[in-house]
């Protein structure tokens, strides 16, 4: 476990304790799950479009 980056450090105001974003997840963000769920649609999309289009003109 490595020393946090500079300006990342738990900060304190009283009795908040201020967080960072990585610090709060515990890694940092990639999104990945964003672009799995937006292929995912598109895939999910055309292949259904696929099947109606198939089937009204057979």
């Amino acid at each position: 476990m490595g020393f946090p980056k500079e300006g990342m450090a738990m900060e304190r105001d009283g009795d908040e304790v201020h967080l960072s974003e990585v610090e709060a997840s515990g890694a940092e963000q990639y999104h990945i799950g964003r672009w799995v769920l937006g292929l995912s649609l598109l895939l999910a999309t055309a292949l259904l479009s696929l099947i109606w289009i198939s089937g009204a003109i057979f």
